[in-house]
């Protein structure tokens, strides 16, 4: 009798899931509310086009959003090891909410400028963080250790499905039913989202003994997360090994939409495609890890993730074509899911539950500040060095000509190829550092509790 591997592949899937029952609860309300938030972004960069016909009014939205991110995720992480973690992300979603909600009124009477999408962006970024946080921290509570893999790689789902399925549903719908009918169905999945944490049950953590504030500052609580990775080399050597990475990843993420655009003649449908190509790179990657459960050695997953993406990246600066872009841009994103989710099981399981907050807040605002400098000195190399090197027509250019051409956009794709040849050398050079090789025996497992304890509340 012939087997139906489709069905078999469904049925593993189904016992993947069900064994993160709790995760996946949670998980799949994030996932639609993150769609909907998508979507409303999306919208309101249209209508800001639109109000505006200036790409500064459109940056300054992502600033304000991005901002408030990097300077509260020191304090979200005392709040999220001091306060119930539940209750918290129920907060920062009724708060997200209530934002959406702001937006809807004001442009239903007429009234909604955009210092008012300045000003709620703050908020938001401050509320999305400590939700996010909150639920990163929340993990090892309610997943067993086994499973830390498969649930990090459920997560980058989130991220990239709102790419892929976002935008074409604004597409589609906003001539249609405009601004306020995209924020209806932002509200519709809020509702969806903040349902599935109220109907588990998250259990909070006991306090470890490596916790211990009396007679500290605020200033000392807020670095506590940084001076916990700094005493031990192992962290140190991942923390360091993956700002690395991350400085020549959003190098090149930064310089690939003006890049294609050069080289195309500002076509954005052309640009369109390879950021889909992307979205659904990262969506493959991410089920792939979700049904494999990742890798035997995290660490080596990591590397093997680094080289993955530098080498697709590689074939981004190198290619000229809508395809070769397609495909390069599809490959990077896919290795993506294995360098987040095998970094993040190493954290979930080498640190303790009571105070992965301020320790995952301390490492995420690292990375936010390295990603930050990466993409404002990106812009200015490739303005200011890159570009006039490659049409100076000097020895240099001449030399480099046959590889990347001399015309617009030829400096551009310079710069991500060497933030390509960077990853790569990163992922392969990484195994020369004993603490980071090693980080998975020198560090100690963290008890965990046991994930089971967490319940539905029906």
């Amino acid at each position: 009798m012939a087997i139906d591997y489709r069905y078999v592949v469904t049925s593993l899937l189904i016992l993947k899931i069900f064994a993160v029952r709790i995760f996946t609860i949670l998980w799949s309300g994030q996932m639609a509310s993150a769609i909907g938030t998508e979507m409303t972004q999306f919208a309101l960069t249209i209508w800001i086009w639109q109000q505006t016909q200036t790409t500064t009014a459109i940056a300054l939205l992502s600033f304000f959003f991005l901002l408030p991110q990097i300077s509260i995720s020191l304090l979200a992480g005392i709040i999220i090891d001091r306060f119930n973690r539940q209750k918290l992300m129920i907060f920062s979603d009724v708060c997200v909410g209530a934002c959406t909600i702001t937006i809807g009124l004001l442009h239903s009477i007429g009234s909604l400028q955009i210092w008012h999408l300045y000003g709620l962006a703050v908020i938001y970024g401050c509320c999305g963080q400590l939700q996010g946080l909150a639920f990163s921290a929340s993990i090892s509570s309610i997943v067993d250790r086994k499973h830390y893999s498969r649930v990090s790689s459920m997560r980058t789902l989130i991220m990239y499905g709102g790419t892929i399925i976002a935008p074409a549903l604004v597409g589609s719908l906003y001539p249609s039913i405009g601004l306020m009918g995209i924020i209806a169905i932002d509200l519709a999945t809020f509702i969806i989202g903040i349902s599935t944490v109220l109907i588990v049950r998250i259990p909070q953590v006991k306090s470890s003994p490596s916790d211990r504030n009396d007679g500290k500052t605020i200033w000392q609580q807020l670095f506590w997360g940084i001076d916990y990775i700094r005493a031990r080399p192992s962290l140190v050597a991942i923390t360091t090994i993956f700002c690395l990475f991350l400085f020549a990843y959003q190098t090149s993420e930064t310089l690939y939409p003006p890049m294609i655009l050069a080289r195309t003649g500002s076509n954005a449908q052309i640009l369109s495609t390879v950021a889909i190509s992307a979205g659904i790179g990262g969506v493959v990657g991410a089920v792939v890890l979700s049904i494999v459960g990742g890798v035997p050695r995290q660490i080596q997953g990591m590397l093997i993730a680094f080289i993955g993406v530098g080498l697709g990246s590689l074939a981004l600066g190198l290619g000229q074509t809508q395809a070769v872009w397609m495909l390069a841009q599809f490959f990077a994103a896919c290795c993506i899911p294995l360098a987040y989710s095998s970094t993040d099981a190493i954290w979930y399981t080498k640190v303790e539950p009571a105070v992965q907050g301020r320790v995952l807040a301390a490492a995420h605002t690292i990375g936010s500040i390295v990603g930050a400098l990466a993409s404002l000195i990106a812009g200015v190399l490739a303005d200011r060095v890159f570009e006039p090197l490659m049409n100076s027509g000097n020895s240099i250019a001449l030399a480099l000509s046959p590889l990347f051409g001399t015309g617009k956009g030829s400096g551009i794709a310079l710069l991500v190829t060497i933030s390509a040849i960077a990853m790569v050398s990163i992922g392969i050079g990484g195994n020369a550092f004993p603490n980071l090789r090693n980080a998975e025996a020198l560090l100690p497992d963290c008890d965990r509790p046991n994930p089971d304890s967490g319940e539905l509340n029906l």
